[in-house]
């Protein structure tokens, strides 16, 4: 078969580049598309060494740095991806990948890691000015494409129930669940535990870092130790007390030992699925997160959840946490384990051959 894999846009090494890292070694022959890609050149090596094929949006001055204020103009840059030669396409969404155009002689199979966030269910966190008519208009008929473009998608996968759920809702159409893969050999088990709490993860709006360093203003014993970086990181350094310790962004060795080390891994937004609070399991590390999204399903019966995502609920969780007695390393490790590498590419693998065979 002849092979295409789309992408929204490549520029950093995230969850969603994780997946789809392990579709290009399933398919190592397929060609890769995506709206830009200024995917840094020292971690080429996950994308098989692949020079994505892109949009006009690629050419436009200073794309690299203002593609989020390019997004009413992906919609139309991607249907304009010639995709005619291909017998499979695969598209890895959360944006606009899924609104390729087809032909029905093609089979396309999105791997939606969710329904567009700031069109659908997140627009309130993404506006915050009431009065932004314009924003708010140009997302109101970004939900119509969205919405459309759907229809051009034969399978969907979705990368939790949570976000199958979300699929229905929006789409009113069924996915198939395949949770994204946890690569656990750089992850490995650590018994022996430090006085010290950890996160990680980009710095934006929902991943509600503040409410975790607000809640370290008031545990002044406690230390916070914060692996990532972002937008957000600024206002999140202005806002930490001297128990919060920022790393920004470091290797994987670094982020290994940090999360095996830490007494637990904290986390107080709501993911679609939520890789690092698995990372954080499979180095033996229990985890305390808000009760609700991905991280509910993967870590149900090995996490510590709230039910308030507030600061008062972060800092009860964490009292209540070290109040009882803390699953062991190895149960962390051994529900981590059902999110492996090898689980992904053969589910993955066998759901593409049961739609093709059809």
């Amino acid at each position: 078969m002849r092979v295409a894999v789309v992408h929204d846009w490549l520029t950093v090494y995230g969850g969603a580049e994780r997946v789809l890292e392990q579709i290009l070694k399933l398919y190592p022959d397929a060609d890769l598309y995506s709206v830009i890609d200024f995917f840094p050149s020292d971690l080429r090596s996950h994308l098989l060494d692949k020079k994505a094929k892109t949009t006009f949006i690629q050419k436009i001055p200073l794309s690299k740095r203002l593609y989020p204020y390019l997004l009413p103009l992906m919609p139309f840059a991607i249907e304009q991806l010639d995709l005619s030669k291909y017998d499979l396409v695969i598209s890895s969404s959360y944006a606009v990948a899924k609104g390729v155009i087809t032909n029905p002689d093609q089979l396309h199979i999105c791997y939606c890691h969710s329904p567009m966030r700031y069109a659908w269910d997140l627009q309130s966190q993404y506006l915050k000015k009431k009065g932004d008519l314009m924003a708010r208009f140009v997302f109101h008929k970004m939900r119509g494409w969205d919405l459309r473009s759907s229809f051009r998608v034969d399978r969907f996968i979705a990368n939790s129930h949570f976000v199958a759920r979300r699929i229905e809702k929006v789409y009113r159409r069924k996915a198939e669940v395949i949770s994204p893969p946890v690569d656990l050999s750089s992850f490995p088990l650590q018994k022996e535990k430090e006085e010290y709490y950890v996160t990680s993860g980009r710095m934006v709006t929902y991943k509600k870092l503040d409410l975790l360093i607000k809640a370290f203003r008031r545990l002044p014993e406690k230390k916070l130790v914060v692996i990532g970086d972002g937008p957000l990181r600024k206002k999140m350094e202005k806002l930490a007390t001297k128990n919060v310790e920022f790393l920004g962004g470091v290797s994987e060795e670094v982020l290994s030992e940090k999360l095996g080390k830490a007494r637990a891994y904290l986390f107080a937004g709501v993911e679609d699925f939520g890789i690092a609070p698995l990372e954080a399991q499979s180095t033996g590390t229990p985890v305390i997160a808000f009760g609700k999204g991905g991280v509910w399903e993967t870590c149900q019966d090995t996490g510590h959840f709230f039910v308030s995502q507030t600061e008062e609920g972060v800092i009860d969780a964490i009292r209540d946490f070290e109040a009882t007695p803390s699953v062991s390393p190895e149960a962390c490790r051994e529900n981590a384990e059902r999110f492996s590498i090898k689980q992904f590419q053969t589910q993955f693998q066998n759901f593409v051959e049961r739609c093709v065979n059809r």
